[in-house]
């Protein structure tokens, strides 16, 4: 029987339309819920039945090495800040983890995603750290699609 092991979360590409930027140094996808609603009649049992309501996404969060060449996802944060119209900013991203010899695997697809939040680096000149910009990413689904 051949052996599966679960794939390394260190690995991965993200592509966004319009949008070449690589290398970020963290994806975080937050989790997704459908909040359910109990429900019961007066004639039936004490129990109540669920059903589904509200489907929600959480965001995503892209972290990356602040370079000179690393100003896209800024510009595309500044389009919100410009009130340009949000159809027009919203962008599809596919999040896909690689296996460690590179080759792409699981996919996740983030349905009509648009900058919410923008954190630039902070600056110190006594730390030896890397500056980090971060760009949460609002949506309106995330599913598997590989």
């Amino acid at each position: 029987m051949t052996r599966t092991d679960p794939l390394r979360n260190f690995k991965y590409l993200l592509e966004i339309d319009q949008i070449t930027q690589a290398g970020f140094a963290e994806v975080a996808i937050a989790e997704s819920l459908n909040e359910p609603i109990e429900y019961r009649e007066g004639d039936e049992r004490t129990t109540p039945r669920k059903l589904t309501a509200l489907t929600k996404f959480g965001n995503v969060t892209l972290k990356w090495g602040l370079t000179p060449e690393s100003k896209e996802l800024s510009d595309w944060w500044q389009q919100v800040v410009n009130a340009d119209p949000l159809d027009e900013v919203r962008r599809n991203v596919v999040i896909r983890v690689q296996t460690e010899a590179g080759e792409n695997s699981v996919a996740y697809e983030v349905e009509r995603a648009w900058p919410c939040k923008y954190d630039p680096t902070d600056l110190n000149g006594v730390g030896n750290e890397v500056a980090i910009d971060m760009l949460e990413l609002c949506n309106e689904g995330i599913r598997r699609i590989r």
